[in-house]
């Protein structure tokens, strides 16, 4: 009697045969969009090959909070879990894409609805446990310019869509998600962070959940049915990083 085996690599090359693969990860450089408490980033070669040297390698001066990045509970939650607490089985997740485009074209404050959810169910079945929901406002198309992204009006009031506190609650408490994303600076809508309330992120991250800041490229994804990949180094107690995020679709 002979036993066939098949390595895992055989059968994940057959699973992602045809798939396709969206880097939904902004390249990160000096003078991007950013909160604007943090300073910009500096960048050095210490090493230069247009300089003779024998190779090149770069010093990064950034914040944690840096881009496309990841927010740890520990970011806003004292005592939450920091990046190196996050096993590695929660950075690939089943995506759900939450579109609130259509809207955020016409009103840059909008927020998504339980209504909205209840019609991504009613498309595409149950959000399925330990899910990663994006929600897509159509906002990455204003990267990299800063003030495009920060849309503040002549009192300096930024507008600029975010989540609701109804719709994370329900995500978290009724569907039982590990994460959330979206393609702006914060989680609050703009009106909200411009008076310094950070409540949704403050909720959010105390779930024990963490979450990816400034995604791009939602608009080439199913609203179902893809994979999400997020990565991110492991500093020590890390409180925040620039993560490379992809799907699988």
């Amino acid at each position: 009697m002979t036993v066939q085996t098949t390595g895992l690599w055989e059968g994940f090359q057959s699973l992602l045969s045809g798939r396709s693969f969206t880097d939904l990860t902004h390249a990160f450089h000096p003078g991007q969009p950013h909160f604007p408490a943090f300073p910009d980033e500096r960048r050095t070669a210490l090493f230069d090959l247009e300089n003779g040297d024998g190779f090149t390698a770069h010093v990064y001066s950034i914040v944690g909070q840096w881009g496309t990045h990841v927010d740890p509970p520990s970011h806003f939650i004292r005592g939450g879990r920091s990046l190196d607490n996050i096993p590695v089985e929660e950075m690939v997740l089943p995506l759900v894409v939450l579109d609130i485009s259509t809207r955020t074209a016409i009103d840059a404050d909008a927020t998504p609805t339980l209504a909205d959810v209840r019609a991504w169910e009613e498309r595409n079945g149950r959000i399925p446990s330990g899910a990663f929901v994006a929600l897509r406002t159509g906002w990455s198309k204003r990267w990299p310019d800063p003030e495009s992204m920060a849309n503040r009006d002549s009192d300096g009031v930024s507008h600029t869509p975010g989540w609701s506190r109804e719709v994370l609650s329900f995500l978290v408490g009724e569907r039982d998600i590990t994460a959330i994303g979206h393609e702006q600076t914060d989680t609050d809508p703009g009106k909200a962070t411009s008076h310094q309330d950070f409540s949704l992120e403050t909720y959010i991250l105390a779930q024990d959940c963490w979450q990816i800041e400034l995604l791009a490229n939602l608009d080439g994804l199913p609203e179902s049915g893809a994979v999400l990949v997020a990565t991110w180094p492991k500093p020590q107690g890390g409180s925040g990083f620039p993560a490379r995020v992809f799907a699988i679709h």
